[in-house]
């Protein structure tokens, strides 16, 4: 048997089969959606608009065989990126297979990612203009958890909102009304804004929903702060399923697995909706400089620069250090520059692991 043998491409022409291949022309059959649920290689989405024209296959198919409103479970064309949920595509359909297969990736207003264990950036959600921090009395708030959650809005250019949840439990716990308090201050001076909820008085969840007409969000917060519950205040036919905090370690449990565009009208994903999604709740940061990380703290941002040294590193003892003398004047919160020399820290130390797993 002769052997085929397979012929060198030259640089040019691999670089043509390429853009051949990562071009693809809209000829007016390809269906408009957004992307509603990630389950790995396959997605599905929702039809926003129908394609100007019918393909021929199309021609002679069942009446309403597209519809606006529909889901189809997609695959994606190669070589296009990674996708989110919130994702606004233009995909193919098989009508024999029941599949589509999505050919274009529409511009991107906004994108929230995260690294992977393997040292890749993932996109989390797409199109998102707003992420809701949820936090709680119970259990108790782990603030530098909330400072990494504003570091992803700004990163992002997502507006932040905080969400005190559970706050008919607030005349319990003076340090999370302190909290509550030291972070609106923060909001009232840098633009955004921190309010109170409850899923058992129902308090505040009128301002809530007001906050989120219209618009697209994520919820971040940690497990038993009763982001679920809440979702299921402002949906109340989607049935997300909750969980108790653990009575021994006064922590909760995770309940979402799949990311899911959850839409506020069924038939008009303009109206907005909630993407619940696991992939936010580990925002690692060692793919992030300390400059980038400055970022997520407003107040920090005018004092970077100002040190006395160059190389200040803001640690409590740093000889003319800015930071810590605003402190000192009681301009700015200790915690804040802690939790910004701890996430500082965090991504230097991942960075070193990632780069000696690459190894």
């Amino acid at each position: 048997m002769s052997l085929i043998r397979r012929r060198k491409l030259t640089k040019n022409q691999t670089r043509q089969i390429q853009k051949n291949q990562d071009t693809l022309i809209d000829d007016g059959t390809l269906v408009s959606g957004v992307i509603v649920s990630h389950f790995g290689k396959q997605l599905d989405v929702q039809i926003t608009d129908l394609p100007d024209v019918l393909p021929d296959f199309l021609q002679d198919a069942t009446p309403n065989a597209l519809k606006i409103g529909d889901v189809w479970r997609c695959h994606t064309r190669t070589n296009l990126p990674m996708m989110a949920a919130g994702d606004r595509v233009k995909f193919s359909v098989d009508t024999t297979a029941g599949m589509g297969r999505i050919e274009v990736l529409s511009d991107r207003h906004t994108l929230i990612t995260r690294p992977d264990r393997y040292n890749k950036v993932k996109p989390v959600a797409a199109n998102v203009e707003t992420l809701a921090i949820v936090f709680a009395p119970l259990p108790k708030p782990a603030t530098n958890l909330i400072d990494r959650y504003l570091l992803v809005a700004r990163l992002s250019d997502v507006r932040p909102l905080l969400v005190l949840n559970k706050a008919d439990l607030l005349d319990d716990f003076e340090e999370v009304k302190q909290i509550y308090q030291e972070y609106q201050a923060i909001g009232e001076q840098y633009g955004f804004d921190v309010i109170q909820t409850s899923s058992v008085s129902h308090d505040g969840l009128d301002e809530l929903k007001a906050q989120l007409a219209d618009k697209l969000t994520i919820f971040a917060g940690q497990s038993g702060v009763g982001k679920s519950s809440l979702i299921n205040q402002i949906l109340p036919d989607v049935n997300q399923p909750t969980n108790i905090i653990s009575i021994g370690s006064q922590l909760g449990q995770h309940t979402t697995t799949t990311s899911r565009l959850l839409p506020f009208d069924d038939g008009d994903l303009d109206k907005g909706g909630i993407i619940d999604t696991p992939g936010i709740r580990e925002y690692g940061i060692w793919h992030l400089s300390a400059d980038d990380i400055m970022t997520g703290f407003d107040e920090l941002i005018a004092l970077n620069g100002s040190c006395q040294f160059r190389d200040c590193n803001h640690a409590p003892n740093a000889k003319g250090c800015a930071l810590w003398q605003a402190v000192a004047d009681g301009e700015i919160l200790g915690r804040r520059v802690e939790s910004f020399n701890e996430l500082v820290a965090e991504a230097k130390m991942g960075a070193l692991s990632a780069r000696n797993m690459a190894k």
